[in-house]
């Protein structure tokens, strides 16, 4: 495989990064922190440079594009630290567009006319639910029958959430299951919503990577600038190694993440397993960026008035989300040991 992005997946990218430097700044993080929810006229604009619709089939007016592309442009959400909930809408999508393609949702959410967020069994919280236009939900029965719901959130019971990213919207939801918003069961619902665990595992991967990159950069910019004692820290040798150990985690966890999305888009049979690892290495990466970050920065990186605190929590959140790093872990370990896969760890 090509551990680089093809021509049209950098021009994206480069677009929706474009997009971003001028509409996600950290004043708008810092509003959406503020706000009831993260969801701005932004998700509007998205949708009209094809953000929203990225994996929306081409025939419900989409441009079904695959889980590589949804990485790339993940990566530089994470970079932005984007509020509006891409990576779970891409989830919910995927699972419309596999069981009910022709309920009008698609090409709503496309248009970015609609939104939807998603519950997957082992999630205990769902992000956006109060503002969302519908829920897509996967449950496990008492009876051990796996379901996939359509809900609308109006007709739920929704118990906003504490999180360390105010910007992160989490609600827990009650509702009652019903044969007018069962979509799907049995074994092709059970493999649609490992599917889908694995896509929001790759998704926080790659703004995982995306969020470690920003805090390098901030650390690097503050180095240039802070003077102590007469000298400016980055040239402190010691300064330096730490600003180069975040580089190096960063450079080796991108092509691990790269890998998972081709596994993933391919249904290749080490799809879940190179997704766990991309999970583990992009976390570990974020984690050692917030930290040597941090170190740099010194007593300023640790007010809320300074903006590093903006990536550092959304960072901590994310390598909770979609099973934590020890999670992970454990379903590469079952995959080479042949062990039964582990379920899906409670975090968010």
């Amino acid at each position: 495989m090509r551990l680089a992005f093809t021509e049209d997946q950098q021009l994206f990218r480069d677009t929706v990064r474009d997009f971003l430097d001028a509409n996600c700044t950290t004043d708008h993080l810092r509003a959406a922190w503020a706000a009831d929810t993260a969801v701005s006229s932004r998700w509007t604009e998205l949708a009209k440079i094809g953000v929203t619709g990225l994996v929306v089939p081409e025939e419900h007016d989409g441009l079904g594009l695959t889980d590589e592309e949804l990485s790339a442009v993940l990566e530089v959400a994470g970079y932005a630290a984007l509020p509006e909930p891409l990576l779970e809408a891409a989830v919910a999508t995927a699972l419309l567009a596999e069981f009910a393609p022709d309920a009008g949702w698609l090409e709503k959410l496309a248009a970015g006319e609609s939104t939807a967020s998603v519950l997957l069994p082992g999630q205990p919280f769902a992000i956006e639910a109060q503002n969302a236009d519908l829920l897509v939900i996967g449950l496990v029965t008492d009876a051990g029958e796996t379901e996939i719901h359509v809900v609308n959130p109006a007709d739920c019971t929704l118990v906003a959430q504490r999180s360390v990213d105010r910007g992160r919207k989490l609600f827990r939801v009650d509702f009652t299951p019903a044969p007018e918003t069962l979509v799907g069961s049995g074994d092709a619902a059970a493999a649609a919503l490992a599917r889908a665990a694995d896509r929001g595992a790759l998704g926080a991967a790659a703004l995982l990577l995306g969020l470690a990159r920003r805090m390098l950069d901030m650390g690097v910019e503050y180095a240039k600038q802070r003077v102590q004692r007469g000298v400016l820290i980055g040239t402190h040798q010691s300064v330096q190694h730490h600003l180069a150990n975040v580089l190096i985690k960063i450079e080796f966890a991108r092509p691990v993440v790269m890998r998972a999305a081709y596994s993933l888009a391919r249904g290749l049979p080490s799809a879940a397993r190179d997704v766990s690892m991309a999970k583990i290495y992009a976390s570990e990466a974020a984690d050692l960026a917030a930290r040597n970050s941090l170190q740099v920065h010194g007593a300023i990186g640790y007010t809320e008035e300074h903006d590093l605190q903006l990536f550092m929590k959304r960072a901590w959140a994310l390598g909770a989300a979609w099973g934590d790093a020890g999670h992970h872990r454990a379903r590469v370990a079952a995959d080479l040991l042949g062990d039964a896969p582990a379920e899906l760890t409670p975090t968010f």
